[in-house]
Formats: C-alpha cells, structure tokens, sequence
C-alpha cells in the first residue's frame, strides 16, 4: 500500500449533497444479500494579505464547505425535500430519509439474521458518537453508561475506537484497556504485540501500552510528525488572537477549530490556514464538524485503518465475520465506504439530520448508539445461556427446607405455600431486630 503519495492538492471534496432521488433501499446493497517531505528550521512567515481579501479560500470552494459542514437545519431539510420545511416538520424529512436510511434499532432483527454464524467485529468514531458533540473539545465526556455499555461490547467482540484525536487523548477519554485504539483518522494504530495474525510486521514498531505491555504501533505517516508540530506552532501563533479559535495537536494532523468563531470571521481563519498550508504542499486539509482538518497527503484513511486491523487481527479474508462501524464525521465515510465494497459489513451513521451517506443503517444520537451496543450484549448473552441449555445438572427441588448454601440463610420468597401458619401480627408485635415497635406493620 502506497503511504508516501505525492499529491499536492490543498483540499479534500466534499460529499455530494442530499438528493432525494436516491431514496429507496436497494437489497443488492445489503452484506447479506450475497452468500520523504522537507522542513523549514524556522516557524513560517505569515502572509501580510490584509483580512478582507479573500479571494484564495473563496475560489478553492473553504468558505462554502466550511458552511457546509455544519448548516442551519432549515437548510438541510430545504435540500432534501426541495420544499420549505418548517422547523417543526424537521421529524417528517428525517422520517423520510430514513426511507434510504433505516434505523440500526428498528433493523437489529435484520443486522442479527445477518451476523448468525459470524462474528461481529466493533469500530466506533469517538466525538458525536461515543460523546456529544461540546463546544469546547476538552470536555466531550462520555457518560458512565456509555463506557460501561462499551466494555462490555469489548467483553464479548473485538472492539476498536478509531478517531480524529490523538490516541493518548482518545484513551485519556476512554479509559477502557480492553479495546484497540487508532488515533490521528487512523494514523496511530495500537495493539498488542501477539495479536498481529497476519500482515507484514516490518510495517509496525515495538512500544509499551498504559500497563506497560508491549505492543505494535502502526504509524504509516511517522516522518511527517516534525512538519506537523511546526504547523501547530505556527496555527496557534497566527490565529491567537480570534475569538473562539482553537488549534489542536493530534500528533499526525492539526485540528482547527471554529465552532465558536463569529461566522463573520470564518473566511479569516480559512485565509490564515490557507496561507501557510501553500508553504507545505504536502499537507492537504479535510473538513469535519466546524473544524479544519490538516493532515498529510498520504493514501491513508480511517477506511484503510479499518482493512489495516480487520487484517492484523485475521479477519481481512474470513467470510465468518461481520464488521460494524459506528461514526458521525465526514472522515467516516471512508470506512463506510470499505464495509460497503463488497458488501463487507454495515456502516451506521449517527446523525439527528438527513445527509447523504455511505452507510447502511442510521442512528439519531450518542443515546441510541449506546442502546444498540446494549442491544448487541444482550442478545450474545442470551446465545450463551441457550448454548448452555440442557448441559446442566438437573436442579434439586425446592421445600420447605431449602437453604441457599452461598448465603446460608433460608428463602422465605421462594417457598410460598409451604411455610407453617405464622403468627397474626397484633399491637404488641414487636421487632426482633430491633427491639422497637414497628406500628406501620400492626394489623388492626
């Protein structure tokens, strides 16, 4: 696989938008359905292009995928219907995107009927699906109940978050020693040493995990990492003073964000990126929620990171597995588009507005992907517990002298019926317990 492209092109195209002739679910589709770069020593000059001046980011089409990528509902639902939606009629396009796009809950059965015999292999998307989109990117938590739901996903399938973040930011997040973690859109891919079932392992180097343990490290974009740190130095230096602006180091790309930038001054922050990123023509930049994506100009993806673990693990060629992957962002299209070639897995979209997608199945928000890696668990444990049935001992019957040997204390709730006559309570019962009248059970 060639990681070392060289391409020069600045941008990454946008998805196409929604069109509504593409509704309608075609079974042909479904996975069941068939049996060396230079550096500069010192931090870039900035161009004294004055604010205002525009023209670069406005040709090359940043303005309008900056818009794009994050548009007022009324838009969205206004380019799926062609018709003026009102914002409470919202639920009907979504409805009818769903049409194209069923939810991954109301079609469990299905995904299930799919996955008999074969075993499912788990990648999830970190912000937006495993967390709530924030305003602030250091504070997107998820809950207690996710992370329990997830390791315990991780318990019974091979389990794999792959995200735009750093991979020590991702398990600083996480914090689940059970998965495997790809950071960087999949740049910076960790597993244990002994799991590679097959692959070259020339491709990967020796480290050591939280614990300590030795593992693999996949990091096909490794020599860019000084020209990364440079641009990160040189974003946050140029962009320090607009209001809401904020540079993020992923080790192997930059994340500018401008969630909370005035709109007005969007075309200033594309500007000054656009300006240093035409320093370094083999950076490009993708786009992602109200975020600048700066990353190297490799043949690598969250797509090729998936086939790179499916691989490692000794899953790439097996007709017995059934991957699933979980994402939000527009960097999860690529994997969308891998587990569709082929009619590999199913890709489900975690997405509360109609957009045009490559995965299979849809769900609205973190709260009902939550409930589908429930979902998940539950119906492998009730496998489990038919797979035991009819292999245990036959159990000794209940009496009245039954006593429960892990407790050593009878079970009144279990022998109704056949306990002597008790006592009638009275007014002067009294609680042996606690030697204090206990009037709320007096009977009358």
């Amino acid at each position: 696989m060639d990681v070392k492209s060289t391409k020069a092109s600045l941008v990454l195209a946008d998805s196409a938008p929604i069109n509504k002739s593409r509704l309608g679910i075609h079974s042909s589709l479904l996975p069941c359905s068939q049996a060396g770069p230079t550096f500069s020593n010192n931090i870039l000059a900035i161009s004294s292009k004055k604010p205002g001046k525009f023209d670069d980011v406005r040709s090359n089409g940043w303005l309008d995928a900056m818009r794009s990528s994050s548009p007022p509902r009324e838009n969205i639902l206004k380019n799926f219907t062609s018709v003026e939606v009102a914002s409470h009629d919202g639920d009907i396009a979504y409805r009818a995107w769903m049409i194209k796009y069923p939810s991954a809950l109301n079609s469990f059965r299905q995904i299930m009927e799919c996955a008999k015999n074969r075993t499912i292999v788990v990648f999830l998307d970190y912000d937006g699906t495993l967390s709530p989109i924030v305003d602030d990117p250091d504070r997107a938590f998820m809950s207690a109940d996710m992370r329990f739901a997830v390791k315990r996903v991780a318990k019974y399938f091979p389990t794999a978050i792959i995200s735009g973040r750093s991979r020590d930011k991702v398990y600083e997040l996480v914090r689940l020693k059970e998965l495997y973690y790809a950071g960087s859109h999949g740049m910076d891919i960790m597993f244990p040493a002994e799991e590679m079932a097959s692959g070259d392992r020339s491709i990967c180097t020796k480290s050591t995990d939280h614990q300590g343990k030795e593992v693999n490290l996949f990091q096909p974009a490794s020599e860019f990492l000084p020209m990364i740190n440079e641009v990160f130095r040189t974003l946050v230096e140029i962009t320090k003073n607009i209001k809401g602006a904020k540079v993020e180091n992923h080790k192997f790309c930059v994340s500018v964000h401008y969630r909370n930038v005035d709109e007005n001054s969007w075309p200033i922050v594309a500007q000054l990126v656009y300006d240093v990123l035409k320093e370094y023509p083999r950076l490009r930049i993708t786009h992602g929620r109200k975020v600048l994506e700066v990353r190297p100009v490799i043949d690598w993806d969250k797509g090729k990171a998936v086939e790179f673990l499916l691989e490692s693990l000794g899953f790439s060629t097996n007709q017995d597995v059934l991957p699933i992957y979980i994402g939000d962002d527009r960097t999860d299209e690529d994997a969308f588009k891998v587990l569709q070639s082929g009619n590999r897995g199913y890709g489900i979209l975690v997405s509360a507005v109609p957009k045009e997608t490559n995965a299979f199945f849809s769900l609205r928000d973190p709260s009902e992907v939550k409930e589908f890696l429930e979902s998940l668990v539950e119906k492998r444990m009730k496998r489990i517990v038919i797979g035991l049935e009819g292999k245990l001992p036959p159990q000794k019957p209940l009496n009245s002298n039954y006593v429960d040997s892990t407790s050593e204390e009878r079970r009144p709730e279990l022998l109704e019926g056949k306990l002597p006559p008790q006592k009638p309570l009275n007014s002067n019962y009294v609680d042996s317990t606690s030697e204090e009248r206990r009037p709320e059970l007096y009977v009358e």
